[in-house]
């Protein structure tokens, strides 16, 4: 007695099992570099708003011989150097960094500072108006500071977590 076994269509479970651990590998080798490719994005968005922010001071200070005046690190939101600059030197004076955190500013009317707490959104120390420390930093958690026209820490290379 012979059956007529119809031929059947579609994927074993080993097939569909291999599919899946495939599709695993190729997320996580993709996925790390998205995370970090998404962090250098807002590194960048961070310095350029700190660029922005320092030359809108620094216009402000041709016009006016002095920066405006904040003697202890403040946030911008809200600040004398957002009503001083904006909408003159600056449309609209960015607050948060590319993290959402608030950035910060110090000036004494004859140097300033602005700088970002990072990934982190923790202080690596209090913001100076002559930061000791500084260059080139490896590390996402690492603040970012603008001062006088440059900046004196600043992400590069490789970073890491």
């Amino acid at each position: 007695m012979e059956v007529d076994m119809k031929k059947q269509k579609g994927f074993t479970l080993i097939e569909l099992l291999i599919v899946v651990a495939i599709i695993g590998i190729i997320a996580a080798i993709a996925i790390p570099n998205l995370l970090n490719a998404i962090d250098r994005g807002k590194q960048k968005r961070t310095m350029a708003d700190l660029r922005s922010v320092g030359t809108s001071v620094e216009e402000y200070a041709i016009d006016n011989s002095f920066y405006p005046n904040l003697p202890s690190e403040t946030i911008i939101a809200g600040s004398v150097l957002e009503s001083s600059v904006e909408p003159i030197y600056i449309r609209n004076v960015p607050t948060n960094d590319g993290w959402g955190f608030a950035m910060r500013y110090v000036s004494d009317t004859t140097i300033y500072t602005v700088g970002s707490l990072a990934k982190d959104g923790s202080a690596g120390g209090t913001l100076t108006l002559n930061p000791a420390t500084g260059g080139p930093v490896q590390d996402f958690d690492c603040d970012i500071i603008f001062s006088g026209g440059s900046f004196i820490q600043w992400p590069e290379g490789t970073q890491s977590d």
